[in-house]
């Protein structure tokens, strides 16, 4: 197994470092949870450090996973400069659609995880390597990313429009949106 590339492991081990520091301080977790606007404890900072908590052990092996698998690869791809903007891009716009969301919600409920962030490596990684073969884990069939990442996007709205649960569905399709645009512009440059 190849070497893990120098942001995904920084990313990694960042996230794995403050799970384990907020279990052991949890009074410090508000401070960089990314809170709705309307309940006034939002700070600008917020941004950004909510991609790097978890609410829980699963949730963090999840998104450090989908971290190893997907962004590894396009890391080793794109270079650092580019990698560390397709997250800072995911992550930034995950957060404002999720801002946007809570506040049309009336949510008071604070959002954590990286999740934005690496659904905008799946989007990424669907753009990259459309016809490469994965088998994801949840069902364990093997198909094109380019069909995964559209059905992965379509459950999602799904999920975001018919539930009302903690998980910031929308979000996701937040961090897809700044992956997309971020390539896009990319792309067009290029012309």
């Amino acid at each position: 197994m190849p070497s893990l590339p120098p942001v995904t492991k920084a990313f990694l081990l960042s996230c794995v470092g403050l799970f384990c520091l907020f279990e052991l301080l949890p009074w410090l977790e508000p401070w960089f949870a990314l809170w709705p606007l309307q309940t006034g404890l939002f700070l600008p900072w917020q941004l950004l450090t909510y991609a790097f908590l978890h609410g829980s052990f699963t949730h963090l092996l999840m998104n450090m996973l989908g971290l190893w698998m997907f962004g590894s690869e396009l890391e080793r791809v794109w270079g650092t400069k580019r990698y560390i903007q397709i997250l800072i891009a995911s992550t930034l716009t995950a957060a404002g659609v999720q801002l946007l969301v809570t506040y049309l919600m009336h949510s008071q409920a604070p959002t954590v995880g990286a999740s934005g962030a690496l659904f905008g490596l799946l989007l990424s990684f669907g753009m990259l390597f459309p016809n490469r073969i994965i088998v994801p884990l949840i069902p364990p069939i093997p198909m094109k990313a380019k069909y995964f990442v559209a059905i992965f996007g379509g459950i999602e709205l799904l999920l975001g429009l018919e539930t009302r649960s903690s998980v910031a569905h929308f979000a996701h399709l937040g961090g897809m949106l700044g992956a997309w645009l971020l390539i896009r512009h990319w792309r067009s440059a290029r012309r």
